[in-house]
């Protein structure tokens, strides 16, 4: 079975390294939003690729899902010094990967290109890559500033500010890479992984003709939404902001008309049922991921889930 799995985030980089664990190098891809990608002091950061590859690579910080294990700060703590930037908190075995991608882009190579030079030397096995060449830039705007890109609304105000709507700069230009296109082209399995909707996918699903190139394939996707919130990041506060109550049904209606079926958490199964007469096929069951036996055991479930499709 072809596997494609669209991440954003600590959510999505879970449930991708639970993939990889249980399928081989030629059977799962990544696609990875770079919506949430800025350049700060001239440098390159692509946030949730880097979240993935770390999760990957297995150098992640097992605390905060996001960053390097083991990182030090001293070239942050010059900055506070310096009374410069620093409400992006960038450690230092964190600030050598942006230099050295930031390095080969001005050498005049694609950020798939480096991503995949870049995955090599980390040890990474399965192909990841972003989800277009071109920048699109994630713009939320906020009640009480008007238009932010991402990242300030995410990290500097920590998601406190009040969002109205969110639109990707870019989206009309974006192509998707020629990667992205081939392995969508040959997918058996395309999985949304629990990550954000409103920012992490959608970037993804509005690139070119993404969206119809996954309907037409046996698409599932993973809520990120259980009982209501979610483990981490603005999702929930999002959906309510919109106007929406937060739910996984919520969830299965963002993407009505691309996904098959959807696995919700066994907190939320009184659900399935509402969900199921909206065309989608539900399942409940942990979706939670609290350690490495429960990433695998979810990324179990969801290829079992996905077999029942070859038999509708």
């Amino acid at each position: 079975m072809k596997v494609v799995a669209l991440a954003g985030g600590v959510g999505g980089a879970k449930l991708a390294w639970g993939l990889a664990n249980i399928l081989n190098s030629d059977e799962l891809s990544i696609i990875v939003n770079t919506g949430d990608d800025f350049e700060l002091f001239g440098l390159s950061i692509s946030p949730d690729l880097d979240t993935v590859c770390y999760t990957l690579a297995g150098w992640a910080n097992p605390e905060t899902g996001w960053g390097r294990a083991g990182e030090t700060w001293n070239t942050l703590d010059e900055i506070q010094r310096l009374k410069g930037t620093d409400w992006f908190k960038l450690g230092d075995k964190d600030l050598a990967l942006h230099l050295e991608r930031t390095r080969q882009l001005r050498e005049g190579k694609s950020l798939s290109q480096v991503t995949k030079d870049l995955c090599e030397k980390m040890g990474i096995k399965h192909q990841i890559m972003p989800m277009s060449n071109l920048p699109v830039r994630t713009i939320v705007k906020t009640k009480e500033f008007g238009d932010l890109p991402f990242q300030e609304y995410f990290v500097k105000y920590q998601c406190q500010l009040i969002m109205l709507n969110r639109r990707f700069e870019g989206i009309e230009k974006a192509q998707l890479t020629a990667e992205g296109r081939k392995v969508l082209e040959n997918a058996d399995l395309v999985v949304f992984c629990p990550s954000n909707p409103w920012v992490s996918i959608d970037p993804i699903l509005g690139i070119e003709d993404t969206k119809e190139l996954i309907s037409k394939k046996v698409a599932i996707a993973v809520s990120p939404i259980i009982g209501g919130k979610t483990v981490k990041g603005p999702a929930a506060k999002m959906y309510r902001e919109m106007g929406i109550e937060p739910s996984a049904l919520a969830v299965a209606e963002h993407y009505k008309g691309i996904i098959k079926g959807i696995i919700i958490d066994q907190i939320d199964k009184e659900e399935v049922q509402q969900i199921n007469r909206c065309g989608i096929m539900s399942i409940a069951t942990q979706t939670l991921m609290s350690d490495n036996q429960t990433r695998i055991a979810l990324a179990r479930e969801t290829i079992l889930f996905a077999e029942r499709f070859k038999k509708v």
